[in-house]
């Protein structure tokens, strides 16, 4: 049973906890396996048999396939494990980064140089008292 979660409103934020950590697991596994490089090699000549060999669900492969970092993320991702996967294509975290926020690598860049994103719209939507503990 899950417990009463004042974070689960932040827009666009999810928060990697003990639920997301099970909802994950296989998903977060698979990444870790790419720190092998034999596992990267088979995982490169055939991403659709390699992930077949871990139990995820469908929406968790095709968020893998599709590269959906986002989407991996609300299926239990955890943001370091799914550094494995852009990491063993010669990609960056600011290269991942720009594609979870729609971004050109050089947009996000500029936007971080300048102080990053704005908090607005990043608040709790139901006005939790964490949010107000927190100003």
């Amino acid at each position: 049973m899950a417990l009463n979660k004042p974070y689960a409103d932040i827009p666009g934020t999810f928060v990697f906890d003990a639920d997301m950590s099970r909802k994950g697991y296989w998903l977060n596994q698979f990444c870790m396996s790419l720190m092998n490089a034999d596992n990267r090699e088979h995982f490169k000549a055939d991403e659709t048999t390699y992930l077949d060999n871990w139990t995820m669900t469908s929406e968790q492969k095709q968020a893998v396939l599709a590269r959906d970092y986002n989407g991996m993320l609300a299926l239990g991702g955890n943001i370091y494990f799914l550094a494995k996967i852009f990491s063993s294509e010669g990609k960056s975290f600011v290269y991942a980064a720009a594609r979870m926020t729609g971004l050109s690598e050089d947009a996000y860049k500029a936007m971080m140089d300048a102080g990053g994103r704005t908090p607005d719209g990043n608040r709790y939507t139901t006005g939790s008292n964490l949010d107000k503990e927190h100003r």
